[in-house]
């Protein structure tokens, strides 16, 4: 996964993605399909490296799980805060919204229970969705 997602960080650098003046047909064939993709896998990694720590028995330095998912859901918007401002990237940042909704979502399967990562992730959620327009609104 750490592999995959190197490759794709070298690739998003290496086209100019965000930073380059390309034509519209270039930006849906090209660039877009890598900030989708790149979205993806760095949500992934993140969970990837989560569970496996959780099958390890990781005892998280007396911090609780949910402490631990909601920091983790923290470190995932600073990535995308990152990407989004230095890069203009709507669509990296898109995925990550629909992450932490699909994030909240499954928080809400235990029936009256709100937990502090659900909350987490749909304030989360909603902050990306402001940045993406307010940096939509400042590139213009």
């Amino acid at each position: 996964m750490f592999l995959i997602l190197l490759t794709l960080i070298a690739i998003y650098l290496r086209l100019n993605i965000g930073k380059s003046t390309v034509p519209l047909r270039e930006k849906l064939a090209v660039h877009l399909p890598f900030q989708v993709y790149l979205g993806w896998i760095t949500i992934a990694t993140i969970a990837n490296v989560s569970v496996t720590l959780v099958s390890m028995s990781w005892g998280g330095l007396g911090i609780s799980q949910e402490t631990w998912a909601t920091l983790i859901v923290i470190v995932a918007l600073l990535i995308t805060l990152l990407v989004t401002i230095t890069r203009n990237d709507i669509a990296y940042g898109l995925v990550i919204i629909w992450a932490f909704v699909g994030i909240a979502a499954k928080q809400s399967a235990t029936p009256n229970i709100v937990t502090l990562t659900q909350i987490s992730a749909i304030i989360i959620a909603i902050a990306l969705a402001a940045s993406l327009i307010l940096t939509r609104l400042r590139h213009k």
